[in-house]
């Protein structure tokens, strides 16, 4: 068996990315690092992730730099990851007219995902924090396997 470890296109990698809808968030504060699951939503150069209040948007309201990673995996040489690096903000719809905007724009988004989220029959209403992160770098990796 042969193997192959590419670097993924942007566009394939862009493609990984907004083909799923569940990450694993990646956040640094002090000596501290941590990586969790979060459903998300990608629009342009923006990824949408929602989340409830508590000890991550604490730290990234202290370190705004994260990474998120995407992986399909159907086995262990036959796989496909994305890393985006940017940096994260949090929305707050209280914040004036343009906040405000921004805020409905990421509901919006988001809601391509969960319909229901911020409405009637919402799945998780106890998540109310909006954050955004900027894909300023995106990276992808694939593995292939070939019969010899």
């Amino acid at each position: 068996m042969s193997i192959t470890i590419r670097t993924l296109n942007a566009t394939d990698a862009k493609a990984l990315l907004l083909s799923h809808h569940v990450g694993r968030l990646a956040y640094t504060y002090k000596q501290r690092v941590d990586i969790e699951p979060l459903h998300f939503a990608a629009d342009g150069e923006w990824i949408y992730l929602r989340t409830g209040r508590g000890t991550k948007v604490t730290m990234l309201e202290h370190q705004p730099w994260v990474a998120l990673e995407v992986d399909e995996v159907r086995g262990l040489f036959d796989w496909r990851s994305v890393v985006v690096h940017g940096s994260v903000q949090i929305l707050d719809p209280s914040d004036g007219p343009d906040a405000l905007a921004r805020w409905e724009h990421a509901v919006e988004v988001f809601r391509r995902v969960v319909p229901q989220a911020f409405a009637n029959g919402d799945p998780t209403p106890q998540r109310d924090v909006m954050l955004r992160v900027h894909m300023s770098h995106i990276e992808g990796r694939e593995a292939t396997a070939a019969a010899e």
